[in-house]
C-alpha cells in the first residue's frame, strides 16, 4: 500500500466514524422524541439530516478519488468499496431516524396513547448493533461482525412483540388506530436500521475475508 493511499484511507475512516456518531445521536434523539412526545426534539433530528447528507457526499467523493488516483487492488480495493457501502448505509439510517422523528411528531397530539416500552428496548438493541458493526469495521474484526448478524433475530422478535402489543391496544380501544399505526411505523423503522447494521457487518466480513455472505448463513 502506498503512503498516499494509506493516508487517504485513514482520513476516510475518520470521516466515517464521525458520520456514524452523528447517525447514532440522531437515532437516540428520534427515539427520545417518540417516547417523550417532544416535537422540538423531532424537529432537531430532521434538521440534522442535511449535515449527514453533506458528509455522505464528501465521503463518497473521497472514495471515488481514491479509486481513480490510486487504482487499489485486492484488500485495498475491498476496503474502499466497503467504505462506500458503509457510507451509504449510514445515510439511510439517518433517513430512518428522521422517519421515526416524524412519527414522534405525529404522536404528539395523542398524549394518552401508551407507547410500548419494547420500542425503547429495540432502540437500545439497534444502537448496540450499529456501534458494533462500525467497531468491527475499524478493527478489521470479522468475528465481531458476525456477532452483529446474530443480534438481528432477537431484534426481529422484539419487533413482533411490539406489533402484538399495538394490535392488542387497538382491539381494546379502536379509537387508538391512528396512534398505533404511527408507533408501528417507528418500530418498523428501528428494525430496518438493524437490517442496515447487519449489512455493514456483512460488508466487513467481505472486506476482511474476501467472502460474500449475503443471503446465506454467517458461520
Amino acid at each position: 500500500m502506498s503512503l498516499h493511499l494509506n493516508h487517504d484511507l485513514d482520513e476516510a475512516r475518520v470521516s466515517l466514524l464521525k458520520l456514524s456518531g452523528m447517525v447514532e445521536d440522531m437515532i437516540a434523539l428520534a427515539v427520545k422524541s417518540l417516547m417523550q412526545r417532544q416535537g422540538i426534539l423531532a424537529s432537531d433530528v430532521v434538521r440534522r439530516d442535511s449535515d449527514v447528507d453533506r458528509a455522505e457526499v464528501r465521503i463518497e467523493e473521497d472514495c471515488l478519488k481514491m479509486l481513480a488516483l490510486h487504482q487499489p487492488v485486492a484488500a485495498d480495493l475491498r476496503r474502499v468499496t466497503t467504505m462506500m457501502k458503509v457510507n451509504n448505509d449510514l445515510e439511510r439510517m439517518a433517513d430512518l431516524a428522521c422517519n421515526i422523528a416524524q412519527r414522534a411528531d405525529s404522536l404528539c397530539p395523542h398524549p394518552e396513547f401508551p407507547i410500548p416500552n419494547g420500542i425503547n428496548e429495540m432502540a437500545s438493541m439497534v444502537t448496540r448493533m450499529v456501534r458494533a458493526s462500525l467497531d468491527a469495521f475499524v478493527r478489521n474484526d470479522s468475528a465481531m461482525a458476525r456477532s452483529v448478524i446474530v443480534m438481528d433475530d432477537p431484534l426481529d422478535a422484539k419487533n413482533v412483540q411490539v406489533i402484538g402489543v399495538l394490535a392488542q391496544s387497538i382491539q381494546n380501544d379502536p379509537t387508538r388506530v391512528e396512534a398505533a399505526l404511527h408507533a408501528f411505523s417507528a418500530s418498523r423503522h428501528l428494525e430496518q436500521i438493524g437490517d442496515l447494521a447487519v449489512s455493514i457487518a456483512e460488508d466487513v466480513i467481505y472486506m476482511v475475508e474476501g467472502v460474500i455472505i449475503r443471503h446465506r448463513q454467517a458461520s
